[in-house]
Protein backbone atom coordinates (compact mmCIF):
# COMPACT_ATOMS: atom_id res chain seq x y z
CA UNK A 1 0.00 0.00 0.00
CA UNK A 2 2.14 2.67 -1.09
CA UNK A 3 1.02 6.16 -2.37
CA UNK A 4 2.48 8.89 -4.60
CA UNK A 5 1.29 11.90 -3.76
CA UNK A 6 2.07 14.90 -6.06
CA UNK A 7 2.14 19.06 -5.73
CA UNK A 8 2.12 20.08 -9.12
CA UNK A 9 2.70 24.02 -9.62
CA UNK A 10 3.06 26.11 -12.28
CA UNK A 11 7.15 25.61 -13.04
CA UNK A 12 7.79 22.59 -10.58
CA UNK A 13 6.40 19.50 -9.10
CA UNK A 14 6.91 18.18 -5.69
CA UNK A 15 6.08 14.81 -4.64
CA UNK A 16 6.80 11.57 -1.53
CA UNK A 17 6.72 8.15 -2.14
CA UNK A 18 4.80 6.94 0.98
CA UNK A 19 4.58 3.65 2.83
CA UNK A 20 1.24 3.46 4.27
CA UNK A 21 1.43 -0.06 5.99
CA UNK A 22 4.87 1.09 7.70
CA UNK A 23 4.12 4.49 7.84
CA UNK A 24 7.69 5.83 6.42
CA UNK A 25 8.27 8.30 3.85
CA UNK A 26 10.16 6.04 1.25
CA UNK A 27 11.50 9.20 -1.21
CA UNK A 28 10.71 12.85 -1.88
CA UNK A 29 12.20 15.62 -4.27
CA UNK A 30 11.25 18.09 -6.37
CA UNK A 31 11.54 18.67 -10.24
CA UNK A 32 11.98 22.72 -10.79
CA UNK A 33 11.77 24.45 -13.79
CA UNK A 34 9.69 22.47 -15.51
CA UNK A 35 8.40 24.21 -18.70
CA UNK A 36 11.00 27.00 -18.86
CA UNK A 37 14.13 24.78 -19.72
CA UNK A 38 17.03 22.99 -17.76
CA UNK A 39 14.81 21.30 -15.72
CA UNK A 40 16.31 19.04 -13.19
CA UNK A 41 14.99 16.92 -9.93
CA UNK A 42 16.46 16.53 -6.58
CA UNK A 43 15.98 13.25 -5.24
CA UNK A 44 15.90 12.36 -1.35
CA UNK A 45 15.80 8.84 0.26
CA UNK A 46 16.08 8.60 3.92
CA UNK A 47 19.76 8.12 4.83
CA UNK A 48 21.21 8.54 1.87
CA UNK A 49 22.29 11.54 0.15
CA UNK A 50 20.07 13.78 -1.42
CA UNK A 51 20.58 13.23 -5.97
CA UNK A 52 20.39 15.82 -8.67
CA UNK A 53 19.77 14.96 -11.98
CA UNK A 54 19.34 16.66 -15.46
CA UNK A 55 16.29 16.12 -17.22
CA UNK A 56 14.24 18.60 -19.81
CA UNK A 57 10.38 18.61 -18.79
CA UNK A 58 8.41 20.18 -21.55
CA UNK A 59 5.49 20.10 -19.24
CA UNK A 60 4.32 18.50 -16.02
CA UNK A 61 4.01 15.25 -17.81
CA UNK A 62 7.43 14.77 -18.70
CA UNK A 63 8.26 16.10 -15.05
CA UNK A 64 6.21 12.91 -13.84
CA UNK A 65 8.40 11.31 -15.68
CA UNK A 66 11.62 12.30 -14.19
CA UNK A 67 10.10 11.15 -11.40
CA UNK A 68 9.12 7.51 -11.63
CA UNK A 69 12.47 6.88 -12.87
CA UNK A 70 14.10 8.59 -10.27
CA UNK A 71 12.57 6.40 -8.05
CA UNK A 72 12.99 3.03 -10.04
CA UNK A 73 16.76 4.08 -10.90
CA UNK A 74 18.75 1.01 -9.85
CA UNK A 75 21.01 3.56 -8.08
CA UNK A 76 18.97 6.05 -6.46
CA UNK A 77 15.58 4.33 -6.30
CA UNK A 78 13.54 2.77 -4.21
CA UNK A 79 11.36 0.57 -6.10
CA UNK A 80 11.82 -2.21 -9.41
CA UNK A 81 9.43 -0.58 -10.84
CA UNK A 82 6.18 1.21 -10.99
CA UNK A 83 3.74 -1.02 -10.05
CA UNK A 84 4.63 -0.55 -6.31
CA UNK A 85 2.63 2.47 -6.25
CA UNK A 86 -0.43 1.68 -5.60
CA UNK A 87 -2.73 5.12 -5.78
CA UNK A 88 -1.73 8.69 -6.51
CA UNK A 89 -3.11 11.80 -4.22
CA UNK A 90 -3.25 15.17 -6.01
CA UNK A 91 -3.03 18.28 -4.33
CA UNK A 92 -5.57 20.82 -5.89
CA UNK A 93 -5.12 23.74 -4.99
CA UNK A 94 -9.28 25.45 -5.66
CA UNK A 95 -12.25 23.13 -5.26
CA UNK A 96 -14.78 26.29 -4.86
CA UNK A 97 -18.18 24.89 -4.04
CA UNK A 98 -17.77 22.25 -5.14
CA UNK A 99 -15.68 19.63 -3.45
CA UNK A 100 -15.85 20.40 0.56
CA UNK A 101 -13.73 17.05 1.22
CA UNK A 102 -11.31 15.08 -1.19
CA UNK A 103 -12.61 12.73 -3.54
CA UNK A 104 -11.74 9.84 -5.72
CA UNK A 105 -10.82 10.93 -9.76
CA UNK A 106 -13.29 10.56 -12.29
CA UNK A 107 -14.14 12.53 -15.43
CA UNK A 108 -16.83 14.54 -13.57
CA UNK A 109 -14.06 15.63 -10.75
CA UNK A 110 -11.40 16.17 -13.80
CA UNK A 111 -14.34 18.55 -15.68
CA UNK A 112 -15.26 20.03 -12.32
CA UNK A 113 -11.83 21.19 -11.25
CA UNK A 114 -11.37 22.69 -15.39
CA UNK A 115 -14.35 24.55 -13.99
CA UNK A 116 -13.20 25.49 -11.18
CA UNK A 117 -9.61 26.82 -13.00
CA UNK A 118 -11.04 30.47 -13.56
CA UNK A 119 -10.91 31.10 -10.27
CA UNK A 120 -7.11 29.97 -9.60
CA UNK A 121 -5.35 29.53 -13.03
CA UNK A 122 -1.80 29.52 -11.99
CA UNK A 123 -2.64 26.75 -9.57
CA UNK A 124 -5.61 24.58 -10.96
CA UNK A 125 -3.97 24.53 -14.26
CA UNK A 126 -0.72 22.67 -13.30
CA UNK A 127 -2.55 20.94 -11.08
CA UNK A 128 -5.12 19.37 -13.61
CA UNK A 129 -1.92 18.68 -15.77
CA UNK A 130 -0.54 16.74 -13.30
CA UNK A 131 -3.78 14.54 -12.19
CA UNK A 132 -3.64 13.97 -16.33
CA UNK A 133 0.11 13.10 -16.88
CA UNK A 134 -0.49 10.37 -13.95
CA UNK A 135 -3.29 9.03 -15.42
CA UNK A 136 -1.64 8.65 -18.80
CA UNK A 137 1.37 7.26 -17.03
CA UNK A 138 -0.23 5.43 -14.22
CA UNK A 139 -3.48 3.85 -15.53
CA UNK A 140 -5.60 1.86 -13.39
CA UNK A 141 -4.06 3.20 -10.81
CA UNK A 142 -6.71 5.25 -8.15
CA UNK A 143 -5.86 8.91 -7.71
CA UNK A 144 -7.13 11.07 -5.07
CA UNK A 145 -7.73 14.70 -5.26
CA UNK A 146 -7.16 16.83 -2.38
CA UNK A 147 -8.27 20.26 -2.31
CA UNK A 148 -6.46 23.55 -0.16
CA UNK A 149 -10.00 24.79 0.26
CA UNK A 150 -12.31 22.00 1.22
CA UNK A 151 -10.78 22.54 4.78
CA UNK A 152 -12.05 26.08 5.20
CA UNK A 153 -15.74 24.99 4.23
CA UNK A 154 -16.77 25.22 7.71
CA UNK A 155 -16.83 29.36 7.49
CA UNK A 156 -20.16 30.97 8.15
CA UNK A 157 -21.43 33.11 5.77
CA UNK A 158 -20.94 36.39 7.53
CA UNK A 159 -17.09 35.82 6.95
CA UNK A 160 -16.86 34.34 3.55
CA UNK A 161 -19.27 36.55 1.97
CA UNK A 162 -17.65 39.62 0.27
CA UNK A 163 -19.39 43.14 0.98
CA UNK A 164 -19.77 43.37 -2.95
CA UNK A 165 -23.33 42.86 -5.42
CA UNK A 166 -24.47 39.51 -4.24
CA UNK A 167 -25.35 38.39 -7.35
CA UNK A 168 -21.16 38.20 -8.01
CA UNK A 169 -21.37 35.46 -5.30
CA UNK A 170 -24.78 33.46 -6.80
CA UNK A 171 -23.46 34.12 -10.61
CA UNK A 172 -19.29 34.50 -10.79
CA UNK A 173 -18.23 32.03 -7.30
CA UNK A 174 -16.84 35.06 -5.75
CA UNK A 175 -16.01 34.46 -2.32
CA UNK A 176 -13.47 33.63 0.46
CA UNK A 177 -12.35 30.32 -0.41
CA UNK A 178 -9.15 30.17 1.32
CA UNK A 179 -6.06 27.75 0.98
CA UNK A 180 -3.53 25.80 2.94
CA UNK A 181 -6.38 23.81 4.00
CA UNK A 182 -3.76 20.41 4.87
CA UNK A 183 -1.28 22.86 6.76
CA UNK A 184 -3.99 24.09 8.69
CA UNK A 185 -5.51 20.81 9.16
CA UNK A 186 -2.41 19.28 10.69
CA UNK A 187 -1.23 22.57 12.68
CA UNK A 188 -4.48 22.42 14.52
CA UNK A 189 -4.37 18.66 15.28
CA UNK A 190 -1.35 18.72 16.52
CA UNK A 191 -1.71 22.12 18.46
CA UNK A 192 -4.50 21.07 20.20
CA UNK A 193 -2.32 17.32 21.11
CA UNK A 194 0.13 20.03 22.59
CA UNK A 195 -1.68 22.22 23.86
CA UNK A 196 -3.75 19.15 26.11
CA UNK A 197 -7.22 20.25 24.35
CA UNK A 198 -9.77 18.11 22.82
CA UNK A 199 -9.62 19.07 19.05
CA UNK A 200 -13.20 19.47 18.54
CA UNK A 201 -13.31 22.06 21.33
CA UNK A 202 -9.69 24.13 20.64
CA UNK A 203 -10.02 27.80 19.97
CA UNK A 204 -6.60 28.68 17.88
CA UNK A 205 -4.90 30.72 15.19
CA UNK A 206 -2.94 28.90 13.14
CA UNK A 207 0.00 30.75 10.99
CA UNK A 208 0.80 28.88 7.74
CA UNK A 209 4.67 30.11 6.67
CA UNK A 210 6.19 29.80 3.23
CA UNK A 211 6.16 31.59 -0.08
CA UNK A 212 2.79 32.38 0.54
CA UNK A 213 1.51 33.01 4.12
CA UNK A 214 -1.85 32.46 5.86
CA UNK A 215 -3.95 32.45 8.79
CA UNK A 216 -6.81 31.07 10.07
CA UNK A 217 -9.22 31.34 12.75
CA UNK A 218 -10.52 28.00 14.29
CA UNK A 219 -13.19 27.95 16.74
CA UNK A 220 -14.46 24.55 17.94
CA UNK A 221 -11.87 22.65 16.16
CA UNK A 222 -13.30 24.50 12.72
CA UNK A 223 -12.27 26.63 10.34
CA UNK A 224 -14.42 29.97 10.89
CA UNK A 225 -12.26 32.88 8.95
CA UNK A 226 -9.04 32.75 7.01
CA UNK A 227 -6.81 35.22 5.71
CA UNK A 228 -6.51 34.03 1.90
CA UNK A 229 -9.88 35.01 -0.42
CA UNK A 230 -11.05 34.28 -3.55
CA UNK A 231 -7.55 33.83 -4.15
CA UNK A 232 -4.10 33.12 -2.55
CA UNK A 233 -3.38 36.94 -3.35
CA UNK A 234 -5.38 38.44 -0.22
CA UNK A 235 -4.42 38.59 3.04
CA UNK A 236 -1.19 39.43 5.21
CA UNK A 237 1.82 40.70 3.05
CA UNK A 238 4.07 37.99 1.56
CA UNK A 239 7.50 37.71 -0.61
CA UNK A 240 6.06 38.83 -3.80
CA UNK A 241 2.40 39.31 -2.93
CA UNK A 242 0.72 42.45 -2.03
CA UNK A 243 -1.77 41.28 0.53
CA UNK A 244 -4.27 43.39 1.29
CA UNK A 245 -4.76 46.88 -0.30
CA UNK A 246 -7.30 49.40 -1.58
CA UNK A 247 -9.25 48.02 -4.20
CA UNK A 248 -9.47 51.18 -5.78
CA UNK A 249 -5.67 51.08 -6.32
CA UNK A 250 -6.47 47.97 -9.05
CA UNK A 251 -8.94 50.68 -11.37
CA UNK A 252 -6.38 54.17 -10.41
CA UNK A 253 -3.22 52.50 -11.55
CA UNK A 254 -4.88 51.13 -14.77
CA UNK A 255 -5.72 54.36 -15.88
CA UNK A 256 -3.25 56.64 -14.67
CA UNK A 257 0.16 54.02 -15.74
CA UNK A 258 -2.23 51.97 -18.73
CA UNK A 259 -1.68 48.87 -16.99
CA UNK A 260 -3.87 46.33 -18.60
CA UNK A 261 -6.07 43.86 -16.24
CA UNK A 262 -3.35 40.62 -16.69
CA UNK A 263 0.04 43.26 -16.25
CA UNK A 264 -1.77 44.22 -13.14
CA UNK A 265 -2.39 40.40 -11.84
CA UNK A 266 1.52 40.00 -12.50
CA UNK A 267 2.21 43.05 -10.41
CA UNK A 268 0.25 42.54 -7.37
CA UNK A 269 1.37 38.23 -7.07
CA UNK A 270 4.65 38.45 -8.20
CA UNK A 271 6.54 41.97 -7.78
CA UNK A 272 4.51 43.09 -4.92
CA UNK A 273 5.20 42.20 -1.30
CA UNK A 274 8.47 42.01 -0.28
CA UNK A 275 9.75 41.99 -3.85
CA UNK A 276 7.95 45.10 -4.33
CA UNK A 277 9.17 47.29 -1.53
CA UNK A 278 12.56 46.55 -1.53
CA UNK A 279 13.03 46.74 -5.32
CA UNK A 280 14.37 43.19 -6.24
CA UNK A 281 14.40 39.49 -5.32
CA UNK A 282 16.24 38.87 -1.93
CA UNK A 283 15.94 36.29 0.24
CA UNK A 284 14.77 36.35 3.57
CA UNK A 285 18.54 35.74 5.14
CA UNK A 286 19.79 39.24 2.68
CA UNK A 287 16.58 40.88 3.92
CA UNK A 288 17.45 40.52 7.69
CA UNK A 289 21.25 41.09 7.34
CA UNK A 290 20.65 43.89 4.80
CA UNK A 291 18.16 45.84 7.47
CA UNK A 292 20.42 45.25 9.96
CA UNK A 293 22.95 46.67 8.16
CA UNK A 294 20.98 50.09 7.53
CA UNK A 295 19.28 49.35 4.33
CA UNK A 296 16.20 51.40 5.07
CA UNK A 297 13.95 49.44 1.99
CA UNK A 298 14.80 45.84 3.71
CA UNK A 299 14.12 47.43 7.24
CA UNK A 300 10.56 49.05 5.99
CA UNK A 301 10.00 45.00 4.37
CA UNK A 302 10.48 43.96 7.90
CA UNK A 303 8.34 46.64 9.70
CA UNK A 304 5.44 46.24 7.20
CA UNK A 305 5.70 42.37 7.33
CA UNK A 306 5.46 41.67 11.07
CA UNK A 307 3.05 44.64 11.37
CA UNK A 308 0.41 43.45 9.24
CA UNK A 309 0.88 39.82 10.68
CA UNK A 310 0.41 41.40 14.34
CA UNK A 311 -3.10 42.96 12.96
CA UNK A 312 -4.16 39.81 11.45
CA UNK A 313 -3.50 37.83 14.84
CA UNK A 314 -5.35 40.45 16.91
CA UNK A 315 -8.32 40.40 14.72
CA UNK A 316 -8.39 36.60 14.81
CA UNK A 317 -8.15 36.23 18.84
CA UNK A 318 -11.02 38.78 18.68
CA UNK A 319 -13.10 36.04 16.24
CA UNK A 320 -12.26 33.01 18.43
CA UNK A 321 -12.33 34.33 22.24
CA UNK A 322 -9.59 32.91 24.65
CA UNK A 323 -7.27 30.63 22.52
CA UNK A 324 -5.57 27.41 23.60
CA UNK A 325 -2.77 28.26 21.45
CA UNK A 326 -1.15 29.89 18.89
CA UNK A 327 0.79 27.63 16.29
CA UNK A 328 2.89 28.82 13.25
CA UNK A 329 3.82 25.75 10.87
CA UNK A 330 6.35 25.80 8.08
CA UNK A 331 8.29 23.38 5.50
CA UNK A 332 11.62 24.82 4.52
CA UNK A 333 13.21 28.07 4.76
CA UNK A 334 11.89 28.03 8.75
CA UNK A 335 15.46 30.08 9.79
CA UNK A 336 15.21 32.57 6.90
CA UNK A 337 11.37 33.46 7.91
CA UNK A 338 12.23 36.14 11.29
CA UNK A 339 9.11 37.92 10.72
CA UNK A 340 7.32 35.57 13.56
CA UNK A 341 9.71 36.27 16.20
CA UNK A 342 9.30 40.46 15.51
CA UNK A 343 5.17 40.12 15.12
CA UNK A 344 4.64 38.68 18.65
CA UNK A 345 6.55 41.96 20.18
CA UNK A 346 4.39 43.64 22.99
CA UNK A 347 1.70 41.18 22.97
CA UNK A 348 1.30 41.07 26.87
CA UNK A 349 -1.96 42.47 26.24
CA UNK A 350 -3.53 39.21 24.64
CA UNK A 351 -1.68 37.15 27.24
CA UNK A 352 1.43 36.11 24.40
CA UNK A 353 5.15 36.35 26.13
CA UNK A 354 8.06 34.84 24.07
CA UNK A 355 10.88 33.24 25.24
CA UNK A 356 13.69 34.92 23.15
CA UNK A 357 15.82 32.27 24.06
CA UNK A 358 13.74 29.86 22.73
CA UNK A 359 12.42 31.82 20.01
CA UNK A 360 15.94 31.67 18.77
CA UNK A 361 16.03 28.46 18.95
CA UNK A 362 13.15 27.50 16.78
CA UNK A 363 14.72 29.29 14.12
CA UNK A 364 17.02 26.51 13.43
CA UNK A 365 13.81 24.38 12.53
CA UNK A 366 13.39 20.63 12.24
CA UNK A 367 11.10 19.86 15.52
CA UNK A 368 8.01 20.82 17.41
CA UNK A 369 8.93 23.47 20.11
CA UNK A 370 6.77 25.62 22.44
CA UNK A 371 8.38 29.25 22.30
CA UNK A 372 5.97 31.24 24.15
CA UNK A 373 6.95 31.53 28.28
CA UNK A 374 6.25 29.48 30.88
CA UNK A 375 4.35 32.19 32.40
CA UNK A 376 2.72 32.94 28.94
CA UNK A 377 -1.36 32.34 29.28
CA UNK A 378 -1.08 31.71 25.58
CA UNK A 379 0.78 29.10 24.47
CA UNK A 380 2.45 29.80 21.09
CA UNK A 381 4.30 26.71 19.19
CA UNK A 382 6.11 25.99 16.19
CA UNK A 383 5.75 22.85 14.17
CA UNK A 384 7.66 21.24 10.91
CA UNK A 385 4.63 21.05 8.30
CA UNK A 386 2.70 17.88 8.05
CA UNK A 387 0.83 18.86 4.62
CA UNK A 388 1.94 15.71 3.24
CA UNK A 389 0.72 13.31 6.00
CA UNK A 390 -2.71 14.86 5.69
CA UNK A 391 -2.88 13.95 1.48
CA UNK A 392 -1.62 10.60 3.11
CA UNK A 393 -4.38 9.82 4.96
CA UNK A 394 -6.92 11.40 3.06
CA UNK A 395 -5.94 8.87 0.01
CA UNK A 396 -5.88 5.68 2.34
CA UNK A 397 -9.32 6.83 3.74
CA UNK A 398 -10.96 7.20 0.28
CA UNK A 399 -9.53 3.85 -0.74
CA UNK A 400 -10.59 2.31 2.44
CA UNK A 401 -7.48 1.45 3.99
CA UNK A 402 -7.88 3.04 7.45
Amino acid sequence: MVILTLNCRRFSVQYQLFDWGLQVALASGTVERVAIGDSFVTHKVPGRAPQHRDGECADHKDALKLILAALTDPKIGVAADTGYIRAVGHRVAHGGEKFTRSVLIDEQVTAAIKETAILAPLHNNPNLAGIHGAQALLPGIPQVAIFDTAFHQTMPEAAYIYPLPYDWYLNHGIRRYGFHGQSHLYASRRGAALAGAAPERCNMVTVHTGDGVSLCALRNGVSVDTSMGLTPLEGVMMGNRCGDIDSGITPFMMNQAGISASELDLILNQKSGVTGIVGRLVTRRTLVDEARDGDERCRLALDMESYRLRKYLGGYLAVIGKPDAIVFTYSEGWHDWPIRGLALQDMEMFGIRIDPERDREALLGGREMLISADDSPVKVFVIPSGEDLVLNEDVASILGWN
